[in-house]
């Protein structure tokens, strides 16, 4: 992802203490307005969503939390339909969880006409096939 227009929004994510230095969230701070120490919501041109504690006395994120941080965007999705949303695979790569534990977490997010999965994600949502 190189370029948005004005109403697009990159959905990433973010470790607990929004540090946003590698990976997508590193493109979503130097690319589209993430904010550093801001670990959710909207940010510019993206919205962050908890997927990972770097923190070794803390607790991972479980995907209990993951899935709350997506519903969230999903009510915010909904509630900004002048926007449209693409998400990253995000907390399938330097968060260490599967696509098959994530997608399942988007599926109310699928019919949602401003919002574009990943093909591994719809893959799987219409596939059914979870962990």
């Amino acid at each position: 992802m190189v370029k948005l227009d004005k109403n697009e929004v990159m959905v990433f994510g973010a470790n607990t203490q929004g540090r946003h230095g590698k990976g997508a969230a590193l493109t979503a701070r130097t690319k589209f307005g993430a904010i550093y120490g801001q670990s959710k919501g909207l940010q510019g041109q993206s919205y962050a969503i908890v997927t990972k504690e770097l923190r070794k006395d803390y607790d991972p994120v479980t995907l209990d939390e993951i899935k709350e941080g997506i519903d969230n965007f999903i009510i915010f999705a909904r509630e900004n339909t002048q926007l449209t949303f693409y998400v990253v695979e995000l907390g399938c790569n330097l968060a260490y969880f599967t696509v098959e534990e994530i997608a399942p977490l988007f599926k109310q997010a699928i019919r949602l006409k401003n919002v574009y999965l990943p093909q591994r994600f719809i893959d799987n949502l219409q596939t059914g096939f979870t962990i």
